[in-house]
């Protein structure tokens, strides 16, 4: 690691550091591999929002592309108040690169409207996810031949459902195909069963195949199978609460929960529906009775984090592991459920300190991938 470097590099630059390092064992043209590396197109606009107050609000918004080499384009669309250019640059890429492991013929895209979704009522989020939906089909951008969109942070099926119906809108009559303009959408409007616990159940099924294998187990001196494993869990939204629920019906010990606000502990083991009802209903873990610790705000709650346990799963979002953290972190194997939540540097610290790292999107991600090409 080199210790010169003062800051992490952002979200985008850390993508592109692995992608320099994983063309270190492959032989090709660096012209190539360099046009691989980079987006092919970026679209970033502001939209007027009128909010339910009557007052104007400039919103802005994002749209890339990653690679062509495959039609449609494919990737999620974010609200969350921290979204930017090189954010949805750098998940773009590592949805090009999630396709190519799962082997379907698809490129890269993501987008994504900065604004926390908390903040506004589900009137208004309607407006701007329409404002949003005609704004990228009118220049071509999305479309069922070209770019399918589906949720991710912040967004849902709803969000989904206001998008196709904008688009068939615009496009029905003369489009047959216009409601395959996302995945993700409800169910009566030609969604797939499965598609919400996706995600989370393929990070319980990358996991579990790797402690089943006897020499990842040795190598790592490592015990076989899930049952009983003790795990923390880093975010609990829809990948983090499915993941959970998936290893807790294993038999695996959730021993810890972290959320943005709170966080709670217990070693004896957590139950995640009871868990997640509580933090629905509350907007919080403080409060919550049958946790040994309760950990009510953000500072103190981050420390659960930290804790001793086999399986540490960061289920939230990039960059949340550093080298400013990792030295902190006491897991025996990292599951990877975000896109990127291991920076560069911090893989490497934990290289050298022989923990495994199961990424993103090679080992956990593909069910959800093969799921979206399903439906």
């Amino acid at each position: 690691m080199d210790t010169k470097i003062e800051e992490e590099p952002n979200f985008l630059q850390q993508v592109q550091l692995y992608f320099d390092e994983a063309t270190k064992y492959v032989s090709g043209r660096k012209d190539i591999l360099e046009l691989i590396k980079r987006c092919q197109a970026l679209f970033s606009f502001n939209i007027p929002l009128k909010r339910d107050d009557g007052s104007i609000e400039l919103i802005e918004a994002h749209r890339a592309h990653h690679s062509y080499h495959s039609m449609p384009c494919k990737g999620g669309v974010r609200y969350a108040p921290d979204v930017d250019v090189q954010e949805v640059q750098a998940l773009a890429s590592l949805m090009t690169f999630k396709m190519a492991v799962a082997d379907i013929p698809f490129g890269g895209a993501k987008g994504g409207i900065r604004l926390d979704p908390r903040k506004y009522s589900k009137a208004e989020l309607d407006r701007i996810t329409r404002r949003y939906t005609i704004a990228l089909a009118k220049k071509g951008i999305i479309g069922p031949a070209i770019d399918v969109p589906a949720p991710d942070m912040g967004t849902n099926a709803q969000t989904m459902a206001w998008m196709v119906d904008t688009y068939n809108t615009l496009y029905g009559t003369r489009d047959i195909n216009s409601s395959a303009l996302v995945t993700g959408k409800p169910l009566p409007l030609g969604g797939i069963d499965g598609r919400t616990e996706a995600t989370g159940l393929g990070v319980f099924y990358g996991t579990r195949v790797l402690f089943e294998n006897e020499s990842f187990c040795k190598k790592y001196s490592l015990t076989k199978g899930i049952k009983g494993k003790s795990m923390i869990i880093q975010g609990l939204g829809n990948v983090g609460y499915w993941a959970a629920k998936f290893f807790f019906d294993a038999e695996a010990k959730v021993t810890g929960i972290v959320e943005y606000n709170s966080s709670i502990y217990d070693p004896k083991g957590l139950n995640p529906d009871d868990a997640f009802k509580h933090f629905r209903a509350k907007g919080s873990f403080a409060g919550y009775p049958n946790a040994a610790e309760v950990y009510p705000d953000a500072n103190s709650g981050i420390e659960v984090m930290y804790k001793e346990c086999d399986i540490l799963i960061p289920a939230a979002k990039e960059n949340v592991i550093t080298k400013d953290n990792v030295d902190k972190i006491k897991c025996k194997v990292l599951a990877e459920a975000a896109n990127g939540p291991t920076t560069f540097f911090a893989q490497q610290v934990f290289d050298k300190r022989g923990i495994p790292v199961i990424p993103d999107f090679a080992h956990v991600l593909c069910v959800d991938t093969c799921l979206l090409y399903t439906s």
